[in-house]
């Protein structure tokens, strides 16, 4: 098992290295060339800069059984079609129960977003130390269950 980090400006990729090492499993952090990075822990694989190269790199290497974090619905959706885990960084997770509600919702707010040509939307609120803990207990658990699931 690999887990695989969409880095490019995540906010849990101390938290993702700290738990990871914690149990041995090995961590890839794909960013692209805005957002290079460095680790003691993790391996960094930097791609170009092309819209989704990112997200193209880190499906093309992901396998069965590991475990992706991403916000975005599409990695998502493609990591858990290669039969990997994928969690967002506020903590929950993707399922194949989940993922076409996120993804049709996404789309439609895209489309009001269009409609309205309002294009300023506000960022995410700022994160909080409860928003670290809640990932880190909902990551620490699906590391836990994708350890079982080798077995």
């Amino acid at each position: 098992m690999c887990i695989f980090v969409d880095a490019d400006a995540c906010p849990v990729v101390s938290i993702v290295e700290r738990i990871s090492e914690k149990y041995n499993i090995p961590v890839t952090l794909l960013c692209d060339t805005n957002h290079v990075l460095s680790s003691t822990y993790s391996e960094v694989i930097v791609v170009g800069a092309g819209a989704d190269a990112v997200d193209y790199k880190l499906i093309s290497i992901c396998h069965k059984g590991d475990i992706v974090v991403s916000q975005d619905y599409g990695v998502a959706a493609m990591a858990l079609g290669k039969g990997a885990f994928a969690i967002h960084q506020s903590g929950k997770w993707y399922t194949n129960d989940n993922i076409d509600q996120m993804l049709m919702e996404r789309h439609l707010n895209k489309k009001a977003r269009r409609s309205s040509h309002k294009n300023h939307i506000k960022g995410p609120k700022k994160r909080t130390e409860e928003d670290d803990e809640r990932f880190a207990q909902s990551f620490e658990k699906m590391i836990k269950m994708a350890l079982e699931s080798e077995m």
